[in-house]
């Protein structure tokens, strides 16, 4: 897979509920929407097809239903997510990512923490 190929909202929707879950069918992910999130039967069951399309999911039919399991790992979604937005919105600068998140007031105490421990051992994941 290539690595410009992100998820539209949605489609990150479903993959949440799928990667949590391990896999399942289009009723399991229409039972782990929100309430008030009103999706067709067939808008689903499309939007998985497109996924696995994507390369994000893999199906298997069993009896009449299909069960879709992730074909990538969400740390490694995130991984792209985060290379995506580093060149394409901090110009390639990882740091500006970083002074962007630290600045902006929301990190709590502990996350602070945990980055200082990360640098302090010299990782970069």
């Amino acid at each position: 897979m290539k690595e410009e190929k992100l998820l539209t909202e949605t489609e990150l929707e479903m993959m949440r509920l799928l990667w949590v879950r391990g896999g399942g069918t289009v009723n399991d992910v229409l039972e782990g929407l929100p309430k008030g999130r009103d999706l067709a039967y067939t808008s689903v069951s499309t939007i998985l097809r497109i996924l696995e399309k994507k390369g994000f999911l893999k199906s298997r039919k069993d009896g009449r239903a299909h069960i879709y399991k992730p074909s990538v790992d969400k740390s490694d979604y995130e991984a792209r997510t985060l290379r995506h937005v580093v060149r394409n919105v901090f110009d390639g600068k990882k740091v500006g990512l970083m002074r962007q998140l630290i600045g902006s007031g929301d990190i709590q105490p502990e996350e602070l923490e945990e980055l200082r421990r990360l640098l302090g051992e010299g990782k970069s994941s």
